[in-house]
Parts: C-alpha cells; sequence; structure tokens
C-alpha cells in the first residue's frame, strides 16, 4: 500500500502540484483546505492528473478537531504543509532571507528579513527546528523556495488567486490577455545591473518535484533540515518581461513606478545542497516558466 501524504492547501497552487507530483511518486496524498484562496474545482484535476482518487477534506488547519479527524480517518504517513495566509501587494514575491550582503544566497546565509511575510516565515522555521531537536522522532525538511512561477505543462494547473494576482507571471498573463492594461514596475534604480529588481524565478513543477524529493530523503533521515528550492539563476524584471514577450509573441505595456517598501534590489538562490543531498536541481528555464504560464491563461487561467 502507498503511504498516505497529507497536504494542507493542497487545492492552492503549490500544493496542487505537490499532490500530482506525489501521486506519480508512489504516494498516496490527501488534501486538506479551507479554499479561502482556491477552489473545490481543482479537484477532478488533481485526480486526472494523478490517475488516482483524491481523497480532500474541506476544514481550517486551526480547526484542531477536524485535523484530528483527518488523522483518525486516514492513515497518515507524512504531512506537506502548504496552507497558509498570504496577501502581499507585491508584482514579486519577497524573499524570506531580505537583502543579502552577497549572492547566492546559501541555506546558512543569515535571513534577515525586510517584511512580516519573510518574518513569520523564519518564526515557523525556528519553530520546527526546536521541536526537531525537543523529540527525535520527528524528521523535517524546511524548503526555502524561491519565486515559485509557471503552470502545469498540461495547461490543467496554474496560479488562480481570489481576486487581483500579485505574481509577476500571472499579473504579465492578464495583461498579455487584456485583461490589465499594463504591468506596474516597482522601481527601475535598484543597484541591478538594469535598475530592476532580480530574483530567482522556480517553475512550480520544479518546486513540486522538490518536495517528493524531500519526502523520500526524510524516509531514512533524522532531525530538521534546511533546503534551498531556486534555479540559482539571477532574472531581472526587465527580462522576465522580455520572456513573456516571446512566450505570448505580444507586447506588454509598462509603467514604471516607485520602489515599495520592504522590497530588496536581488535574492538569488545558492542551490548547491539541495543537489547534494537530495540529488535534485531545477531542470525548467524561464522560457518554460513563461510558456506554460501563458498555456494556463489561455486555457482559462482560473480553477
Amino acid at each position: 500500500m502507498p503511504e498516505t501524504v497529507l497536504v494542507t492547501g493542497g487545492a492552492g497552487y503549490v500544493g496542487s502540484h505537490v499532490v500530482v507530483e506525489l501521486a506519480r511518486g508512489g504516494y498516496a496524498p490527501v488534501v486538506l483546505d479551507n479554499f479561502a484562496n482556491s477552489t473545490p474545482a481543482v479537484l477532478p484535476r488533481l485526480e486526472s492528473l494523478s490517475g488516482r482518487p483524491v481523497p480532500w477534506v474541506n476544514a481550517d488547519l486551526r480547526d484542531l478537531v477536524a485535523v484530528r479527524r483527518v488523522f483518525h480517518d486516514h492513515p497518515i504517513a507524512a504531512v506537506v504543509h502548504c496552507a497558509g495566509l498570504k496577501s502581499i501587494d507585491e508584482s514579486e514575491e519577497r524573499p524570506v532571507y531580505g537583502q543579502a550582503a552577497a549572492l547566492p544566497v546559501s541555506e546558512e546565509t543569515p535571513p534577515s528579513p525586510q517584511n512580516v511575510y519573510g518574518r513569520t516565515k523564519r518564526v515557523v522555521e525556528d519553530f520546527v527546528r526546536d521541536l526537531a531537536r525537543a523529540n527525535a522522532n520527528w524528521r523535517i525538511a524546511i524548503l526555502r523556495c524561491f519565486n515559485a512561477a509557471g503552470a502545469h505543462t498540461t495547461g490543467m494547473l496554474g496560479e488562480a488567486p481570489r481576486g487581483r494576482p500579485s505574481g509577476l507571471l500571472s499579473l504579465l498573463a492578464r495583461v498579455a490577455a487584456g485583461e490589465l492594461s499594463e504591468i506596474q514596475v516597482t522601481g527601475n534604480d535598484w543597484p541591478t545591473p538594469d535598475g530592476t529588481g532580480v530574483r530567482d524565478y522556480v517553475h512550480i513543477q520544479d518546486v513540486a518535484q522538490a518536495h517528493l524529493q524531500a519526502l523520500k530523503w526524510l524516509a531514512d533521515a533524522h532531525g530538521a533540515i534546511t533546503q534551498n528550492v531556486g534555479t540559482g539563476r539571477a532574472q531581472s524584471v526587465y527580462e522576465i518581461i522580455a520572456a513573456f514577450e516571446r512566450a505570448c509573441g505580444r507586447r506588454i505595456g509598462q509603467l514604471t513606478a516607485a520602489r515599495r517598501a520592504g522590497d530588496v534590489a536581488a535574492c538569488v538562490a545558492d542551490t548547491k545542497r539541495a543537489y547534494e543531498a537530495l540529488g535534485w536541481r531545477a531542470t525548467r528555464g524561464l522560457d518554460a516558466v513563461c510558456a506554460d504560464t501563458w498555456k494556463w491563461q489561455k486555457s482559462g487561467g482560473r480553477l
């Protein structure tokens, strides 16, 4: 019997892709989601892509009674935690590390979050590390995912936030489709080669496969590990816009605005440890990220 894995937030952007990779990797995923920023409409697609039934529970992770019921009703062997509340008024994901003194940033780089979003991630990391130190039965992998982007290559899964999207790629897709008039470039005076913010964009399916590899690694591990999940490549806002224009075959309207509080100039991952420990590395590049985002948009871009 395949091991049963609970995926919290399993109907969301990252969680849905993780569910598919787990199923294809020989696990039996169970989804727990309150659909605060997702929809049950994704569930039939998960089963289609997974090739197996995907049980699901409509519940809030903070509902202790509901969570206990899930563990009672299913033989949960592991949990992949993808649930969380986030509201970032950004066109790019704000990094956990903050502005590091040197790039790329490794797992040993001291985090210095510039915003509440990053600080809450650091608090959770500290908590689970303490948990693993206090109880040897815990085996935990902390994945520091950089800028997850793109969509499933089939066009059946992608980012579909409620309301206006905040991710740069989702915004570009909406502009290319005529749903928005222009993309807002927040700052072209950063200390970077072209003046725009630099980030590490990693394809969402690569992110999901990193979760699968981490789960396999934990089978024989002890304690807690921290791994960067990124490409190790620096990509500026202007470079992303140009790549998306190539993917969609049309021009993207742009508007330059002032920098935003809490943002940083650049954040790029050092990915050596993930390859050495997990045997994982990103296999898809920026063109694939843009092409798959555009395919998702053309298929409806909604769940």
